[in-house]
């Protein structure tokens, strides 16, 4: 169960690096799109066809976002509880307390833009308490010897 903690939270640490990347496509797909001469207006929001093909990146994004990482933050604390990793539950607590809060400010960054600033921020919290989760796993060291079996083996 340790091994599987450990690479639960790793995959989720990575998921947070896909999350950045798949906005960075779309955002830059949406810059060339406005450069040939692409308007972005309501117009284009509300349409069932995407303008310009890395527009897909916005798609990912958000489904990602809303359902897979809630999904694996959810299981990594279920798991915490048989990994038997000293500080496990906490770190998956926290792990799953800034994912909420991620899909929260994700959701309300549509309503003011300060709420995608913040969004943006505390990806950097959900990284870090993943990453710390999947290093506090890592395999124990061997276990000291007892004094009385460590004089026999003499």
């Amino acid at each position: 169960m340790r091994v599987f903690y450990r690479i639960l939270a790793y995959v989720i640490a990575a998921e947070v690096a896909l999350q950045a990347a798949f906005m960075a496509y779309a955002v830059a797909g949406l810059g060339i799109w406005v450069q040939d001469g692409g308007v972005l207006d309501s117009a284009v929001m509300e349409s069932e066809e995407p303008p310009f093909d890395e527009a897909i990146g916005f798609m990912f994004h958000g489904i990602n976002g809303m359902m897979v990482l809630p999904a694996l933050a959810l299981i990594l604390l279920i798991v915490s509880f048989f990994a038997k990793v000293k500080g496990g539950v906490l770190f998956a607590v926290l792990v799953l307390a800034w994912v909420a809060v991620q899909v929260t400010l994700g959701i309300f960054g549509h309503e003011a833009a300060i709420f995608g600033f913040l969004h943006g921020l505390v990806a950097f919290a959900v990284y870090g308490s993943a990453f710390m989760a999947g290093y506090r796993a890592k395999k124990p060291g061997p276990e000291p010897m007892p004094a009385a079996a460590a004089g026999d083996a003499l």
